[in-house]
């Protein structure tokens, strides 16, 4: 795999799990209050999973947690001032 798929592979993780959070919001701040924010996301995050796959290598896919990490950096962390358990 190359730099230019690595960086395009997390570019691509990162729009899909924005868009999560774009359309998501409410849920995403309910499920950070309730301690089950992967609970409340699963069928969201599963759909976002997929399309992420559909559009990187398997190599990358398989090899690498840009996913995960974008789920972290986009959703999660920016929610760190919403009191909760999490913290």
């Amino acid at each position: 795999m190359t730099d230019e798929e690595k960086i395009r592979a997390m570019r691509c993780a990162r729009h899909v799990v924005s868009d999560i959070v774009a359309y998501n919001r409410q849920k995403i701040i309910k499920g950070v209050e309730q301690d089950n924010l992967f609970e409340h996301l699963r069928d969201e995050l599963t759909e976002g999973r997929e399309h992420y796959k559909n559009r990187v290598s398997a190599e990358i896919y398989q090899n690498t947690n840009y996913f995960d990490r974008a789920i972290v950096d986009v959703m999660v962390k920016p929610m760190e001032r919403i009191k909760s358990n999490m913290w």
